[in-house]
């Protein structure tokens, strides 16, 4: 075993109290350890982690399973779905030779939405997943949220090193970079959020989830004139 491999030993060792209820991929353990080790909140959380093909647009994606959100919310299970590859202009890359700090922040923001997910009941989970697929102005809202939750448990730099890596991405289509730019937040928008936050030194994440609330709301009466 060289000294590389001893390290990722040892820190996988040292964060295994996160891996309780969850199912990791052993290719991208070290990196999703690190990315739960900044939600105390979901030590207990069902989640599993699975690579799959079946993606598409996307690299990554937060889920419920749907069946458990009929039971308690304790026994609710999550999936985060990541495509094992980068589908590149004119080469495939696997997902776990990406930079570490670049895929930490990847899983971070999809644990900001499994985050959400936790405050809501069924019925809110149920029209969450509606409104995203009706609305991009809504889609924007939720991808706020989840970033927000990130950034707000110490994941700024993560959070940023996954957005620029994206953008400056010359193999990446332009038509997924665009995607990113109008639906996410910006690397400028995470800079200034995370100054926000260190300078007001408390959580904001409430008044920006009743902002959300509030817009899916709205965009439910539009539905229904």
């Amino acid at each position: 075993m060289n000294v590389t491999e001893s390290t990722q030993v040892n820190e996988a060792a040292g964060m295994a109290k996160f891996s309780a209820n969850k199912q990791i991929p052993k290719v991208i353990e070290i990196q999703i350890l690190m990315a739960l080790s900044h939600y105390p909140e979901l030590r207990d959380t069902n989640i599993r982690f699975i690579f799959t093909q079946a993606l598409k647009g996307s690299i990554m994606a937060a889920r419920p399973v749907v069946h458990t959100l009929l039971g308690p919310r304790k026994k609710r299970v999550y999936d985060i779905l990541i495509s094992p590859v980068f589908k590149l202009k004119h080469s495939i890359e696997p997902i776990h030779h990406v930079a570490d700090d670049v895929l930490i922040g990847w899983i971070g923001h999809e644990l900001g939405h499994i985050m959400d997910y936790e405050r809501r009941n069924t019925w809110s989970v149920a029209k969450f997943g509606l409104l995203y697929w009706l609305s991009k102005r809504y889609i924007r809202k939720a991808e706020r949220v989840a970033d927000t939750f990130a950034v707000n448990r110490g994941m700024g730099h993560f959070i940023l090193a996954t957005k620029q890596f994206i953008l400056g991405h010359s193999g990446l289509s332009q038509r997924y970079k665009n995607k990113i730019a109008q639906l996410y937040l910006s690397p400028d928008d995470i800079v200034k959020l995370v100054a926000e936050l260190e300078k007001e030194n408390v959580s904001n994440r409430e008044e920006i989830l009743q902002e959300e609330i509030k817009t899916s709301e709205e965009i439910t009466a539009e539905g229904k004139n």
